[in-house]
């Protein structure tokens, strides 16, 4: 800090003090809980406005769920980590801020700092990284960039929420030193190094405390270890207890209007249950986060003047391209656009293209430039032909493209109280999201109305999703009207959504518009804590024979010079609310790809996934390249990345198995509530080395367009110097990796020698960029911390001298050069 900061920082103090003390014990109470779903109450009294919160790892989608006010869309967390460049990261954290100002939101619900504990985890794609080194640097990018343009963080979801199976109850048992030395060290990290202003605390419990009410986890660790002077936020619903979660160190609880604050807080304190000093500690943070974002009268905001604007578009391109990771390149990549050579795209993946992960994260973007957008801008006209190839889907989605809808809203006289736009075929209104002029009071019915273009002539299905009563209709003909019953969901998020359902099927005719409506009675919602209505018109196009498919993409990838595949994955298989039970692509891709393969040698696979699938056809083509899930800019940044005008910047941010009968740590499903992780310390490539098991694809692993020379190593116990020379033809970018292996214990003894470590771990990293011909040098700072463990009977860090390999390396199976370091 600054002599100046110090300054604001102390106004901003006295501020929150005079406040806090012109406040009596209910409005105290009051302002711990939310007033709706996304803000808390305004106290004008004190010159306090309403602070404002929004869902937002990848774009900022403000408090409705609408396409009205449309929301940048940014690449996956994990993406972004495959970068593995902290500033990049920080770049589309102020890209964020910019994007939370223009919508009126004041703190930004994000990053995911959870790690990939299994492979298996459904939310993999919010997340960043198996490691903690990488996922602690790319957050504090991120959190920097957010908080440098004014807008609050809440970094999530602290801690243990590292799967999605019973994640509102399952007890994560975890031992102190693998809770310490990887989930706790992202957060600590974060905290040191970019002091974030919120952190939200997860569903789950952690040996036997509920999060929410974990007190030494949040008020000795997070807070008294850590020095942590933010705000903490509940996951949504995540309180239960009044007393245990003020005394557990929760500040505020999410959504409202009814919450385990508010009036029952104040009751509780005064019948002598709760002390108010810890109320006025939750009280002076809350103050705090809005003197903070400049919502408290007579506090500067940190930041009262905006960075310069940024291009989204332009930063969502380069971030996309930056996180494409190329695992396999025979030669084919980049391709020569100005040969006249043919490609053929192929894949259903390649025209609808995922572009989110979807749940929680979900936002509406003005545009999305698919593959098949990108490469027919690129590509010359003639060049490039298209096949559907293989649909990963085969149940019906929300109504998306062709349809054009709108919800009315009626009361039980059948009169209109107001309409509303739809991005999709899905309604999703939580709290006080509802059309202007439309209360839970008033209405009985909402009916999801519009037009519907058909891409394609055949036999078209209808169908539902979400729990109650419909009406179909197509065409102006009623198709279906029933009941939908809750199915066999064990998560709540997704029990609310339903399962997909279809209902009726009609043929249609190619070009030839046609009125469709699905009318859903909305049920009474008096006595529920919080009021919301999801519901879907979902949508599947014609079937046609899979085999019928596949000889067509394998016919045109004959007459081509090149074949691109793109497969995915779908929000069936990966997405909030559940986790996986296998990596197998859905559908006929695997078959889609084999096919292609076997009649063109220069087969490149897109696979749009947000975390590890199989991919077992991966030796038999000549270039794999992981786009993950690649924002609304994804397809144009394919096209730069394939025609060698952008070089693939991206590294593995998690291991890739060849199987999923090799991955090494897959539990994600709770024994008898338990979900205990019995690894300890070895999950990611730290788990594949103790096993001596090789992955398709190492943690690090990337390929660009150029070849690197690694020419010196030179180690200190603070610094670690490597030359590099790139010496191919092209410009390029290299990630630099350290990791250490204890080569020999100190000579303290046993003591050391008896410490259960990996045998080797990602100790820092830097990229660098050079010319052809060029040298460079990375310079890679070594944390301290990187010669510790957690130890448990002395609850403490301590570090373990002894004589340790550095190893310079382009990914952690490749190792460049090495050198020895004797450490004390």
């Amino acid at each position: 800090m600054t002599d100046a900061d110090q300054v604001r920082d102390q106004i901003r103090n006295d501020a929150v003090e005079a406040a806090l003390g012109k406040l009596d014990l209910d409005t105290k109470a009051r302002l711990l809980a939310g007033q709706d779903m996304w803000s808390l109450p305004a106290v004008p009294a004190i010159g306090l406005q309403s602070l404002v919160m929004s869902d937002g790892p990848i774009g900022v989608r403000g408090v409705r769920w609408t396409a009205d006010d449309p929301s940048i869309a940014l690449p996956s967390p994990t993406a972004l980590a495959a970068a593995w460049d902290p500033e990049l990261a920080r770049r589309a954290g102020r890209l964020l801020a910019q994007e939370a100002r223009r919508k009126g939101v004041h703190v930004l619900l994000a990053p995911t700092v959870n790690l990939h504990r299994s492979p298996l985890g459904g939310r993999h794609f919010e997340c960043y990284s198996e490691d903690p080194l990488l996922t602690g640097a790319v957050g504090s990018g991120y959190v920097t960039g957010v908080q440098e343009g004014g807008v609050g963080t809440t970094v999530k979801h602290f801690v243990g929420n590292d799967a999605e199976t019973d994640r509102f109850t399952v007890d994560s048992v975890i031992a102190p030193r693998p809770l310490r030395e990887l989930y706790l060290a992202p957060f600590e990290a974060i905290v040191d190094n970019a002091h974030p202003w919120g952190i939200m605390t997860a569903y789950n419990e952690v040996n036997g405390t509920t999060m929410t009410e974990h007190r030494y986890l949040v008020n000795e660790v997070l807070r008294g270890e850590w020095g942590f002077d933010g705000c903490n936020v509940s996951d949504w619903m995540a309180a239960r207890s009044t007393a245990g979660d003020i005394e557990g160190g929760m500040d505020v609880a999410m959504p409202g209007p009814t919450t385990v604050y508010g009036p029952a807080l104040a009751e509780a304190v005064r019948a002598g249950e709760v002390p108010e000093s810890a109320v006025d500690e939750a009280v002076r943070n809350v103050l705090r986060l809005a003197a903070r974002v400049g919502l408290l009268e007579g506090a500067p905001a940190v930041v009262e003047t905006a960075p310069a604007p940024i291009d989204g578009q332009a930063l969502a391109r380069e971030l996309a391209a930056r996180g494409f990771v190329l695992v396999r390149n025979q030669g084919v990549l980049p391709l020569d656009a100005t040969a006249g050579g043919t490609v053929a795209l192929l894949g259903a993946a390649a025209r609808d293209a995922r572009v989110l992960g979807g749940g929680s994260a979900t936002v509406f973007p003005e545009r999305v430039v698919s593959p098949l957008d990108g490469l027919t801008a690129a590509l010359p006209e003639g060049a490039l032909t298209y096949a559907v190839g293989a649909d990963p889907s085969d149940e019906p989605t929300p109504a998306d493209k062709g349809f054009e809808l709108r919800a009315v809203c009626r009361d039980a006289s059948g009169a209109v109280l107001g309409t509303g736009s739809l991005p999709s075929g899905q309604v999703q209104w939580i709290g006080d999201d509802l059309p202007a002029g439309v209360t839970y009071e008033t209405m009985a019915s909402i009916e999801v109305t519009g037009t519907f273009l058909p891409r394609e002539s055949g036999e078209h299905a209808f169908g539902t999703r979400g729990l109650g009563a419909f009406a179909l209709s197509v065409g102006g003909r009623s198709l279906w009207s029933g009941v939908q019953e809750m199915g066999n969901e064990a998560d709540p998020f997704e029990a609310f959504f339903g399962a997909p359902c279809e209902r009726a099927r009609v043929t249609l005719t190619e070009g030839e518009p046609v009125e469709v409506s699905l009318t859903y009675q909305v049920p009474d919602m008096t006595a529920l804590p919080l009021r919301a209505i999801m519901f879907s018109l979902l949508h599947l196009g014609p079937q046609r024979d899979a085999d019928e498919l596949i000889a067509e993409a394998v016919a045109a990838a004959r007459a081509a010079d090149t074949a691109v595949v793109v497969v995915a994955t779908t929000e069936r298989v990966e997405s909030e609310g559940f986790d996986r039970t296998d990596l197998r692509l859905p559908g006929r891709q695997d078959d889609l790809v084999r096919a292609v393969a076997a009649v063109n040698p220069n087969t490149v696979v897109v696979v749009n996934a947000g975390s590890p699938v199989e991919l077992p056809w991966r030796e038999d083509v000549a270039a794999v390249l992981l786009t993950w899930f690649p924002g609304q800019e994804g397809g144009a940044a394919l096209a730069d990345v394939l025609l060698g005008d952008t070089e693939p910047g991206g590294r593995l941010p998690t291991t890739w198995p060849a199987r999923f009968a090799d991955a090494p740590v897959t539990e994600v499903v709770p024994t008898e509530g338990r979900l205990e992780y019995r690894e300890g310390l070895f999950i990611g490539y730290r788990a594949y080395e103790k096993h001596a098991v090789v992955p398709a694809f190492p943690f690090g692993h990337g390929l660009g367009y150029t070849d690197w020379a690694y020419e010196s190593l030179e180690a200190t116990a603070d610094t670690v110097r490597v030359r590099v020379t790139n010496t191919g033809t092209r410009p390029g970018r290299e990630v630099v990796q350290v990791y250490l292996a204890p080569a020999a214990p100190a000579s303290d003894g046993a003591r050391s020698a008896a410490v259960e470590r990996p045998a080797s771990w990602l100790a820092g990293f830097a990229a660098v960029a050079a010319g052809p011909g060029e040298s460079v040098e990375a310079v890679i700072a070594l944390p301290a911390r990187a010669f510790e463990i957690w130890d448990e009977e002395a609850r403490g860090w301590r570090r373990i001298g002894g004589t340790y390999e550095v190893r310079a390396s382009h990914s952690h199976g490749d190792v460049r050069l090495t050198a020895t370091l004797d450490v004390e």
